[in-house]
């Protein structure tokens, strides 16, 4: 069901706390980086994935892992060996999230400059709101 961008705003409340919920999720700190990393990989590995992903603990990464694979972002394969080889990638759900996510690590490399303007007219400068992710967008913008 399509739904016209006027109306994105004027839905249910059972929908309204649905959508809340899916834009919480893909908003947190390590998903974007977990989709960004699986994104035009056929499969990744776990110990793969948490290298593509600077920052992240094995608890972290798991339990991201776990719930954009309940959400249906994410494919869990195991492969029946010893050890067990486990290795996840993105579903066609996951796909199209991160052409969305792509278009924001555009963004933010587009206006990397003026943020950090606007941070350092702010009075804290850009080391008070640093993080793991401004590196690795710094870095994957060529920056």
């Amino acid at each position: 069901m399509d739904i016209p961008n006027s109306q994105l705003c004027m839905d249910s409340p059972g929908r309204d706390a649905l959508v809340r919920q899916i834009l919480e999720r893909i908003a947190d700190k390590w998903t974007p980086l977990v989709i960004d990393a699986l994104e035009g990989e056929n499969e990744l590995r776990f110990s793969r994935l948490r290298e593509q992903v600077p920052g992240i603990s094995q608890k972290m990464l798991t339990k991201t892992l776990r719930v954009l694979e309940r959400d249906g972002l994410v494919s869990r394969v195991v492969h029946p060996v010893v050890p067990p080889r486990v290795e996840y990638t993105l579903t066609a759900l996951g796909e199209s999230l991160a052409e969305a996510v792509c278009s924001i690590w555009v963004w933010a490399g587009d206006h990397l400059e003026e943020v950090e303007r606007a941070r350092s007219l702010y009075g804290g400068g850009a080391a008070e709101g640093k993080d793991e992710g401004a590196d690795v967008a710094r870095l994957r913008m060529g920056r």
